[in-house]
């Protein structure tokens, strides 16, 4: 049996995520005391006590979603289930940085200082209003980024997430985004909704993202990982640390491949995948992907209670 390490990326947060794990594992505790340090601010009291639409905020969510995940991880550690369990990790877009400092190729401190400036500017990248994001349901792939290049016009419109085989978000400007969502009810969509977020990720349009990421990456030490990294917008295992940098600067503009990423993994031997932090939404894609496949979502003292049963 080989298993897969993977972790959430944005639209996970909840208000309350990881408290019980820092209550109950010191190992757990430390990691938001030390991301609360690298950012200079009690982010585990807006994680803990806050407002859902504080919380919500890109700056604020990407690093606590990584805090929490790498404080599941802590936990997990601490009970015999290492990062040596796994065969790869990988993450879901801002995932994929948990999934590096899981891997210790980036730090806890370092991954949180990056993901408030990957959050910081992936919001100011394009003006409230400008840009938009919508979910196709019922279609796959190709058909979903059929519609986007006929929805286009002149404008960005792109593919942005392939999360399962019927679940593709489109992204760019609003109007084309708007002509997507139509389109594809046209084409046979279940369901082509508008998201309800503050930016149109993954696209073209976040270019002035992308080098404010190129910059920050130089910065930092980037080691090998201890385990391969799947990587979103190459959809397979990744070790060598430039490349590794190169493909964190692409994926702010580039297509989060998930849906391939998991392919690749079950190709690679992957029968369990260990969803690690908040939620359980990435074990339901990878349901849908790999049915042969075990998930395991693990967020909680109770989660990880059960792993030892």
């Amino acid at each position: 049996m080989s298993r897969a390490f993977v972790f959430p990326g944005q639209g996970a947060q909840t208000i309350g995520m990881g408290k019980a794990l820092a209550e109950a594992y010191p190992a757990a505790k430390a990691v938001f005391d030390e991301v609360d340090a690298a950012l200079g601010e009690k982010l585990s009291t807006l994680i803990w006590e806050g407002d859902i639409a504080e919380l919500t905020l890109t700056q604020n969510a990407q690093p606590a979603l990584m805090a929490t995940s790498i404080a599941a991880l802590r936990a997990l550690e601490s009970e015999g289930f290492g990062i040596d369990r796994a065969s790869f990790v990988a993450g879901h877009s801002l995932g994929e940085y948990s999934a590096l400092c899981a891997a210790g190729s980036l730090t806890l401190s370092d991954t949180a200082r990056l993901l408030r400036i990957r959050g910081r500017a992936m919001q100011e990248a394009v003006p409230v209003g400008v840009g938009a994001m919508a979910a196709l349901l019922g279609l796959d792939f190709e058909t979903a980024t059929a519609v986007a290049q006929e929805a286009a016009q002149g404008e960005v419109c792109q593919a942005a997430n392939d999360n399962d085989p019927a679940q593709v978000v489109v992204s760019g400007h609003k109007g084309a985004v708007e002509r997507a969502v139509e389109i594809a009810k046209a084409r046979g969509a279940k369901r082509a909704l508008i998201l309800p977020v503050s930016a149109p990720f993954h696209c073209a349009l976040m270019q002035p993202a992308a080098r404010v990421m190129a910059e920050a990456l130089a910065a930092v030490p980037i080691l090998k990982p201890a385990v391969p990294v799947v990587v979103n917008v190459r959809a397979e295992a990744v070790t060598e640390p430039d490349r590794i940098m190169d493909l964190l600067v692409a994926q702010v503009t580039g297509s989060v491949r998930w849906r391939e990423s998991v392919l690749w993994m079950e190709t690679a031997g992957v029968t369990e995948f260990w969803e690690i932090g908040a939620g359980k939404a990435l074990s339901g894609m990878i349901k849908r992907i790999a049915s042969g496949a075990t998930t395991r979502a693990i967020g909680t003292p109770e989660d990880i209670v059960a792993l030892k049963a």
